[in-house]
């Protein structure tokens, strides 16, 4: 599969929330989407990432963006994640990796010389009508949102 790049149509997704609802991605047609990927709930750069998102998110939130998270984790993990640190966004359980694929985020990693498929940590902004209008493939776990928003500010 040919790698996305700003321009392309984003691809359509539905997958389960942190409590069990259904999300599609054309729920948010008309609004930007920040959707990060991250590989695991509760390790310590996906916390430091999304207790960012959480740290910013009212101002997210007044430039009119939604805030998407998506891991393989499930349901329950998510839940967990979100209620430990507080989370006001919407976590994705990508369980069966169909959002993760469609977007070219599963990936070989290699830690400490074992391979293994993992989730690349990236993000892609979702512009009003669909399609991808930025990715961020360094993400600085730290300051994830503010990359955005110099992102969105340079236009």
């Amino acid at each position: 599969m040919a790698e996305l790049k700003e321009g392309d149509a984003a691809p359509q997704f539905v997958a389960k929330d942190q409590h069990g609802n259904s999300v599609s991605l054309s729920d948010f047609e008309g609004k930007t989407v920040i959707l990060y990927f991250y590989p695991k709930d509760d390790t310590p750069g996906c916390t430091a990432e999304a207790c960012n998102f959480r740290d910013n998110y009212h101002r997210l939130q007044e430039e009119g963006y939604v805030v998407l998270g998506v891991s393989t984790d499930d349901e329950k993990s998510h839940k967990k994640f979100s209620t430990k640190y507080e989370l006001p966004f919407t976590l994705l359980a990508d369980e069966d990796k169909q959002i993760v694929e469609a977007y070219g985020v599963w990936v070989e990693k290699n830690m400490y010389g074992k391979k293994s498929m993992g989730t690349a940590r990236k993000t892609f902004v979702i512009s009003p009508d669909q399609t991808i209008s930025k990715i961020i493939s360094k993400v600085n776990t730290a300051e994830s949102s503010q990359q955005v928003l110099d992102l969105l500010k340079e236009g």
